[in-house]
């Protein structure tokens, strides 16, 4: 079973947030008004704010402290006070207090409505990074329905619900991060994706692990989450032609990670009468370092040797499979001479043969038709040709859904 491991520990969101809990305090905080402070502070409050300005926390924290033991203070001593508390225990590196200090000014309620909101979002990087994840979901909601929040505010409440193992809202948020991505015309961050896929795999969910591995590799390209797709394509794949349709997508991926995938794709083209093919895929195999026993690179050598000689036949019998397909009415033979040119990598020659059985019609297998003629136009550098030709295996009848939808994948990354 293909495995999936995501770091997806409170140090990650701490990695995530980075600084951006200091960033977010208010520089302000030090210019409150202060004619508007109770006189009965105001001897704390001038030491606090000058202690302030001149970098030393501590002392700020503890001439607030004696303010807030005085009697008579108003609603907006308490925020003033609790404020710069707020403020100092930041920059002490405290975010745990200073989230308390700032969530108890909000209370008091004497901000103006924007700075309220400012304030509100600052909670909720603070509870964030300090863990306080019930708080940091409270504050993230309210932050999201004022409509303030950033791409990377969504991000950080997709992942304290992923890193809370709660899939089903994990989603919803991963969503709204792509959404407004896109939105703000930026490209949605990777481990988005990751999050939905790490919980459709331990949910074993594997439609949905599909569905985002193909959102992946739509966003990224990554040979490995091309190898994770098709290892999970491949796992109840009873026909050996889509089997080896399957095969093809991972080796023009370069998502082959093991010996045995080059071996069971040779042995899968020599059945099909590909030997050419099967000479260079068991060339690569045994250049790759992946067959690592003297047993297995003993039988993939033998396996090359018996190949090579029937390569070698093809090659020679392509003047008399030339003639033979020209005078032929139907395409197939023409078809099954642009696969035996692509084998030998002759694209040019495969493209005009297999254009020719297309045109001719009655070709048995057009899917792989379209297959050989997309891959030998991309190996030419034939972009827009390459793609109308896979593009084409929507026509096919009867073709496999699953290698349908991954050669479409194909051209769209790759092709």
């Amino acid at each position: 079973m293909t495995q999936f491991r995501l770091c997806a520990s409170k140090a990650a969101l701490c990695m995530m947030l980075g600084a951006i809990c200091l960033a977010v305090i208010p520089g302000g905080a030090v210019a409150a008004d202060k004619q508007q402070i109770s006189r009965v502070i105001a001897k704390e409050m001038m030491a606090a704010q000058k202690a302030l300005q001149a970098s030393q926390w501590q002392d700020a924290i503890k001439s607030l402290d004696e303010a807030e033991t005085k009697s008579g203070l108003t609603p907006f001593d308490h925020k003033t006070i609790l404020d710069f508390k707020g403020f100092a225990y930041a920059k002490l590196g405290n975010m745990k207090a200073a989230q308390q200090a700032y969530d108890a000014a909000l209370a008091t309620g004497q901000y103006a409505p924007e700075d309220a909101a400012k304030l509100t979002r600052m909670l909720f990087r603070l509870s964030a990074g300090s863990q306080m994840y019930p708080k940091a979901l409270e504050y993230g909601k309210q932050v999201a329905d004022s409509g303030i929040a950033s791409v990377d505010d969504l991000s950080i409440m997709a992942q304290i619900y992923f890193i809370q193992k709660d899939c089903k809202d994990t989603a919803i948020w991963v969503d709204k991060a792509v959404a407004a991505a896109h939105k703000s015309g930026e490209t949605p961050k990777e481990n988005l994706y990751q999050f939905k896929l790490q919980c459709a795999f331990d949910n074993n969910d594997t439609p949905a692990t599909i569905a985002n591995l193909e959102d992946l590799i739509r966003l990224t390209g990554k040979t490995d989450y091309w190898n994770k797709l098709l290892r999970f394509q491949r796992q109840d794949e009873k026909e050996d032609r889509n089997l080896l349709m399957i095969y093809r997508v991972m080796y023009n991926t370069q998502a082959m990670n093991a010996g045995s995938d080059y071996m069971e794709m040779a042995q899968l083209l020599g059945d099909a009468a590909l030997p050419g093919e099967a000479q260079t895929v068991l060339e690569k195999a045994l250049a790759s370092g992946l067959l690592t026993t003297s047993e297995q690179k003993d039988r993939a050598t033998r396996l090359l040797n018996a190949t090579k000689q029937r390569a070698d036949a093809d090659r020679k019998g392509l003047p008399q499979l030339q003639t033979e397909a020209g005078k032929n009415a139907a395409g197939e033979l023409d078809v099954k001479l642009g696969e035996v040119y692509y084998g030998f990598g002759d694209y040019q020659n495969a493209v005009t043969a297999i254009n020719a059985g297309l045109q001719k019609g009655s070709v048995k297998h057009l899917d792989e038709a379209y297959v050989y003629l997309g891959l030998s136009e991309q190996a030419l550098k034939d972009t827009a040709d390459s793609r109308k030709a896979f593009a084409s295996l929507k026509t096919v009848p009867n073709i496999s859904q699953r290698v349908l939808k991954l050669w479409t994948l194909y051209a769209e990354k790759e092709g």
